[in-house]
């Protein structure tokens, strides 16, 4: 096998969900591929940094240069209801499910001092900010993963409210129990939307 394809099938199988096998028969898409379309794949994969950016309300990816994404430029979501989530993948999956209609707060991971991952490494501050300048009182819907880096992330930012003194501005809620793959990423529908309906007050 040529070299070049050899580093070709290694980069694509570094990738999330790919094994060797999916990673050669991509690889040989690419070399069969259009030239066209190799070079609008190459030119986007080199400029997706800087044609992206984050949301300064709520931490989501963004057209770069924006300062602020679509969900929170839209005046017909209802800004006093505020999902939080892990990560950005979490609330394409939540969006996707059509039937919230609040706006979101990405935190950009979950607590996970094994990993490397600290609260200071996470987007809380700016939730704090905003619970503390609202005018109105906000549900903050607690959305990170039933997992011990989703538990500890939800712990600590239900008692950094308390701590705050923040509870009369924040009313706390978590999504029910039985989403059936254990994390929104790869949540089916139905279970998201029940498990929104259903969501308990902490």
């Amino acid at each position: 096998m040529p070299e070049a394809l050899k580093r070709l099938i290694h980069n694509i199988s570094l990738l999330p969900g790919i094994g060797e096998n999916r990673a050669t028969k991509l690889a040989f898409f690419m070399l069969n591929a259009n030239e066209n379309y190799l070079k609008e794949l190459r030119e986007n994969i080199l400029t997706i940094k800087e044609k992206t950016g984050t949301c300064d309300i709520c931490g989501s990816i963004t057209d770069s240069g924006k300062i602020s994404c679509s969900i929170c430029d839209n005046d017909s979501r209802n800004h006093s209801q505020i999902c939080v989530v892990e990560e950005y993948l979490d609330l394409l999956t939540l969006e996707q499910s059509g039937w919230y209609t609040g706006v979101y707060h990405v935190l950009g991971g979950a607590i996970s001092p094994m990993n490397g991952v600290f609260v200071w490494d996470l987007n809380f501050s700016k939730l704090f900010q905003k619970i503390e300048d609202s005018w109105e009182k906000l549900e903050i819907i607690i959305a990170t993963n039933p997992n011990l880096e989703g538990e500890a992330t939800s712990s600590f930012l239900t008692e950094e409210i308390e701590k705050r003194k923040l509870k009369h501005k924040a009313k706390l809620t978590r999504l029910s129990r039985g989403l059936s793959s254990g994390y929104i990423e790869y949540a089916d529908t139905m279970s998201l939307v029940n498990a929104l309906r259903e969501r308990k007050e902490v």
